[in-house]
């Protein structure tokens, strides 16, 4: 038999054993946190976020964070579809939706989606031109996003967001942009000229119209002319006549001979 003090220190020792116990099987996940419980190796349930208890050696969990997750997707060689080498790089937003799927169906969530967007920024961009690439962002965004959330849903993530941030060119080509800008431009300016031109030439069509219908206003404008002209500071002054006056100042003459 036992002495009472050999007792009393076995009882002490299966009571703070037992505490022991069930203090290491206490886990406290925080509000932005699900952990995902295996038993005997197979899934149980989902539990958190609060106080958790997972028996030890017959249970086992895996943290999963629910927050979102910024992901920076390293600079990609992509050859569009015009044959321009050019170097992209974009991040990804996304977030688990399912812990149960993050853990079971893949085996490492981060890495997957982070190779996974890699090979759809390749593959979307190299379908559109360079000019589209650099100007229509957004709607290469919403494109690899769609793509990206589709193939991801299986391991029970959401990609919320995918924005490309840089899109790098060699020096020829940037020189060659350049180049094709400026031709751009000049050639804008060639055909505002043009159009103010055509427009000016109809003015003075329909102006020396007028003018014909009109004799006297013809007249008065050559008048008008002629102040203007009398108002310079040049001290030497040519200026045609017309023949209609010439003829009327002769025949006046011949009327007073």
């Amino acid at each position: 038999m036992l002495a009472l003090p050999d007792l009393n220190y076995t009882l002490l020792v299966v009571v703070v054993a037992l505490a022991a116990f069930v203090f290491s099987s206490l886990r406290i996940l925080r509000e932005y946190e699900r952990g995902v419980v295996f038993m005997l190796g197979r899934f149980w349930k989902v539990k958190g976020p609060g106080l958790v208890v997972v028996v030890r050696g017959i249970q086992q969990m895996v943290k999963v964070d629910l927050r979102v997750v910024v992901l920076d997707v390293p600079p990609q060689d992509v050859i569009t579809r015009d044959n321009v080498s050019v170097k992209v790089n974009a991040v990804v937003y996304f977030r688990v939706v399912n812990p149960r799927d993050a853990i079971i169906q893949v085996e490492n969530f981060l890495a997957a989606t982070s190779q996974l967007a890699q090979t759809t920024l390749r593959a979307v961009l190299g379908k559109h031109d360079l000019d589209e690439l650099l100007s229509e962002r957004e709607r290469l965004n919403l494109d690899v996003q769609r793509i990206l959330d589709a193939q991801t849903d299986a391991w029970g993530i959401k990609v919320t967001n995918v924005e490309i941030k840089h899109v790098d060119l060699n020096e020829s080509m940037v020189r060659a942009i350049a180049r094709q800008a400026e031709a751009e431009r000049e050639r804008r300016a060639k055909v505002i000229h043009a159009d103010g031109e055509l427009q000016a030439s109809k003015t003075l069509l329909e102006a020396a119209r007028m003018l014909a219908q009109a004799p006297q206003a013809m007249q008065l404008r050559y008048l008008q002319t002629l102040t203007q002209i009398a108002s310079d500071k040049s001290t030497t002054i040519v200026f045609p006549v017309p023949m209609d006056l010439l003829q009327a100042a002769l025949a006046k003459s011949r009327e007073g001979g």
